[in-house]
């Protein structure tokens, strides 16, 4: 949201966006009940054709095998786009952002092995307390990181780094990997924009609602061929000084 507008209409742009993303998030449970009943239905009908084992059950079962699939998609564009409904209302605690950090790189550690990134975290001791949701800062980290590794194919590193800055608490994801040119990374925040066959176009976009909603920014410098990028800045929680 833009930093030079006026309190009262920050307060009603944000109040549109609450209540679009309740719409939204509505339809897409509408959409998942009768898209289960589909694929429920198409399981069954996989099972009655397989039992014939004629020719042409084999080929109905080829293109009930494409609609399973399309399904499958379509779950996984509305548990993101669920997500994204989400991303703006955080349920706030005092907690500790390296805390946060380390935890999700015990979880990361596995992946990024088996893709032979090395990870290098570098984490302020002395980072002070801030208001975070815990759920949402490690989606943060889930969309920043799995971003990270699927530029790097052949192998890298990402550092993760906290510091103050400006006043602010800063989280920056840093990768080796292939970059991003200018008009990817002017567009990469906006809903369902997507380099990736069969992406969904709101990974990023949630990932800057999240920081938005805990009053923080986020910014992304890249280019082909040396890396990305991502610097995310929070406020620190006054209340605990």
């Amino acid at each position: 949201m833009d930093s030079n507008l006026q309190p009262d209409e920050r307060e009603r742009l944000q109040a549109q966006t609450t209540e679009l993303a309740t719409i939204a998030g509505g339809l897409a449970h509408e959409i998942r009940n009768p898209l289960s009943t589909i694929r429920m239905n198409l399981e069954l009908l996989a099972e009655d054709l397989d039992a014939e084992a004629s020719p042409n059950s084999r080929r109905m079962i080829d293109r009930v095998a494409k609609l399973q699939k399309e399904c499958l998609n379509m779950e996984d564009v509305l548990n993101d786009f669920l997500q994204f409904a989400k991303a703006g209302e955080p349920d706030l605690v005092e907690c500790s952002l390296n805390d946060e950090v380390q935890e999700f790189l015990k979880f990361l550690t596995p992946q990024a092995e088996g893709r032979g990134v090395e990870l290098r975290p570098l984490l302020d001791a002395n980072l002070p307390i801030a208001r975070l949701d815990p759920g949402l800062i490690k989606q943060v980290l889930r969309n920043l990181a799995r971003n990270a590794l699927q530029a790097m194919p052949d192998g890298g590193t990402l550092e993760l780094l906290t510091m103050m800055r400006g006043g602010k608490i800063a989280l920056e994801v840093i990768d080796s990997g292939e970059g991003m040119d200018e008009k990817t990374v002017t567009r990469m925040f906006q809903a369902f924009f997507s380099t990736r066959s069969g992406g969904s176009g709101l990974g990023l976009p949630t990932v800057r609602r999240i920081i938005e909603a805990h009053g923080g920014t986020i910014a992304c410098d890249s280019a082909p061929g040396r890396g990305t990028r991502f610097t995310i800045l929070l406020p620190v929680n006054q209340r605990a000084h």
